[in-house]
């Protein structure tokens, strides 16, 4: 039950994200975005490597860590050479707000409950943002590096939702 609870908010708040999905947003309003998925994934890989009793999901946490940090910081070192700042917008906020409460329903989880709706988080959120830079970013952003930035992003966030699809079926229900 309450997982199917934490599924129901999660898709409402996807839902909500969704709509956002139609506006214009600038290059730094871009870049936001781009840093919060990323920390995101970064701060609910951190927990998933401390909880999981599940080898391949801890490794997948561990994996989440280590790849969404060195694309943000080489990210945040291309769009700083290029002059490009974040803004925060109410895309990036809600991205952000579906991470923490994630992250604290997470964190009074255990066990199998624990490593199922991780995963599950995670071939949604990895989904989710593959469908963002398609429909939204990489239409709207116009200089050269943060398009090239975008499709870095791209490649690997639909890498860990292959990778993430793969534990998912492996994991007990």
């Amino acid at each position: 039950m309450k997982f199917r609870m934490f599924l129901a908010i999660t898709l409402l708040a996807a839902g909500c994200a969704t709509t956002s999905r139609n506006q214009k947003l600038t290059d730094p309003q871009i870049a936001m975005v781009m840093r919060v998925a990323n920390i995101s994934e970064v701060r609910e890989g951190e927990l998933a490597r401390e909880k999981s009793g599940t080898p391949s999901v801890r490794d997948f946490g561990a994996m989440m860590v280590t790849e969404h940090t060195a694309q943000n910081n080489k990210a945040e070192s291309e769009l700083s050479r290029a002059d490009i700042n974040s803004e925060d917008t109410p895309l990036s906020r809600q991205i952000d707000a579906d991470s923490g409460a994630a992250t604290d329903r997470l964190r009074g989880m255990s066990g199998a409950a624990f490593d199922r709706a991780y995963i599950d988080r995670q071939v949604e959120v990895h989904h989710y943002v593959v469908g963002l830079i398609d429909s939204t970013l990489m239409p709207n952003a116009r200089k050269k590096v943060l398009r090239d930035q975008l499709t870095v992003l791209r490649k690997l966030v639909d890498t860990h939702l292959t990778k993430a699809r793969q534990i998912q079926a492996s994991v007990p229900r």
